[in-house]
């Protein structure tokens, strides 16, 4: 296995290991609470797996030869590979995907998950998304990438 392929596996060990968590999440406490509890509750479960992270992390934006301190934040960035953006809004917009899909480019990583927690089901505030990451070996129903052409 060479070191692309043990990255890969990695960061899909990681999002499957979120991912479980963030069903845990829903299933003890339902949609209808703010995004802060449900962040707070899903480092709490971090840490309980083992998993290093990184809580509402400055994201600064390079432009030219400057480093500017715009305010942005990732809301979680996992083992320093997954960029986890946690929301509880009605539905996820296609907004909320280019927002995640930018912060993976300004923070060079590759993959991203965007989380919502107020829906029924877990399953229907998923998407993974994907920053140039070579994702051949993810389940099917996990992986995927955001074409912002529309």
């Amino acid at each position: 296995m060479n070191r692309g392929d043990a990255e890969t596996q990695r960061v899909n060990e990681i999002t499957e290991k979120v991912i479980g968590a963030c069903i845990d999440i829903h299933r003890q406490l339902g949609p209808g609470l703010l995004e802060y509890a449900y962040e707070g509750c899903f480092c709490y479960d971090l840490s309980t797996l083992g998993l290093a992270f990184e809580r509402q992390k400055d994201l600064p934006v390079a432009y030219k030869q400057v480093r500017l301190a715009c305010g942005y934040k990732i809301d979680i960035v996992v083992e320093e590979l997954v960029v986890i953006e946690l929301k509880a809004v009605e539905k996820l917009l296609p907004i909320h995907e280019a927002q995640l899909l930018t912060y993976l480019k300004l923070s060079a990583l590759s993959v991203g998950l965007l989380i919502n927690f107020n829906v029924p089901v877990l399953k229907q505030g998923l998407k993974r998304i994907v920053n140039n990451f070579p994702d051949f070996s993810a389940p099917q129903r996990l992986s995927g990438s955001v074409d912002l052409k529309e």
